[in-house]
C-alpha cells in the first residue's frame, strides 16, 4: 500500500508509542491526524513535530470509550483530510495491580480498562469500517504479549489485550478483502508508563535475547511495515519484543 499522499489516524498519538507512530508515518509521506483525551499539550507538540516534515497535521480530542465522541472525531477528521486510509488503534490505559492481589482489581479498574482498551478499539473502527473499505485501507491495533501470557500490570489488562488480538482477527474477517487489519503486541516500551519502574525494566532486558526492552520506534517500524510492505498479510499479531516470549 502506497503510503505517501494517504490519512492516517492514530489514537492515543500524542506520546510514546503513538508519537512514534505518528512521526514515522509523516517522515514517508502521510498526513496524521493525533488523537488525545486528556494529553493535549503532548498532541499539540507531536503535530508540531508532523508538520515539520511538510504534511498536514491535525489534533481532535475524543474519549474513545464514549461512542458518541468517536463519532464526532470521525467526521471531523474526515472533514479535516477528505479521507481516512490508515487506523491506529493505540490508545489504551491500565491500573497497576498485582495479579496476586485479586481483591485490590476493584470493578472499577475493570470497567475503565476494558472500556478503553477494547470498547475503543471496536467503537473507533466501527466509525472508520466504511472509510476504510472505500479507501482499501488498514487498521493497525497496538495489543501486547499480555495478551497470550496473562501477565501484565493487571489481569484487567492483560484479559484487555487479549480481546483486543480477538477483535483484531474478526474485523480482519468482516472487512476482508477491502482492509487488512493486524496488531503489535510488544513487550515493555521504554515510554512514560514504566517510569519509575526502572528496576523491573532492567530484569526483563536481561531476559531478553536482544539484550534490551523496546522503544517505541521498535512498534512505529513494525506499524510502517504492516501498512506499507504487508499487502498479504491480515489478522495477525506480530510480537515485538526482542525475544522474551520465545
Amino acid at each position: 500500500m502506497e503510503v505517501k499522499g494517504k490519512a492516517v489516524l492514530i489514537t492515543g498519538g500524542g506520546t510514546g508509542i503513538g508519537r512514534s507512530i505518528a512521526l514515522k508515518f509523516a517522515q514517508e509521506g502521510a498526513h496524521v491526524a493525533i488523537n488525545y483525551s486528556k494529553s493535549r499539550t503532548e498532541a499539540e507538540e507531536t503535530v508540531r513535530l508532523v508538520e515539520a516534515y511538510g504534511v498536514q497535521g491535525f489534533v481532535c480530542q475524543a474519549d474513545v470509550s464514549d461512542n458518541n465522541q468517536v463519532i464526532g472525531m470521525y467526521e471531523a477528521v474526515k472533514q479535516q483530510f477528505g479521507r481516512i486510509d490508515i487506523l491506529v488503534n493505540n490508545a489504551g490505559t491500565t491500573h497497576f495491580v498485582d495479579l496476586s492481589d485479586l481483591n485490590g482489581l476493584t470493578e472499577l479498574y475493570w470497567d475503565q480498562t476494558y472500556n478503553v482498551n477494547v470498547k475503543g478499539m471496536f467503537f473507533t473502527s466501527r466509525a472508520c469500517a466504511d472509510e476504510l473499505v472505500r479507501n482499501k485501507g488498514c487498521i493497525i491495533n497496538i495489543t501486547s504479549i499480555a495478551g497470550f501470557n496473562g501477565m501484565g500490570s493487571s489481569i484487567a489488562y492483560a484479559a484487555s489485550k487479549a480481546a483486543g488480538i480477538s477483535l483484531t482477527k474478526s474485523f480482519a474477517k468482516v472487512l476482508a478483502p477491502s482492509v487488512r487489519v493486524n496488531s503489535i503486541a510488544p513487550g515493555i516500551v521504554i515510554t512514560r508508563w514504566v517510569d519509575g519502574k526502572e528496576g523491573h525494566v532492567d530484569k526483563y532486558s536481561s531476559q531478553t535475547p536482544l539484550g534490551r526492552a523496546a522503544l517505541p520506534e521498535d512498534v512505529a517500524d513494525v506499524a510502517w511495515a504492516l501498512a506499507r510492505n504487508a499487502d498479504f498479510v491480515t489478522g495477525q499479531t506480530i510480537v515485538v519484543d526482542g525475544g522474551w516470549s520465545m
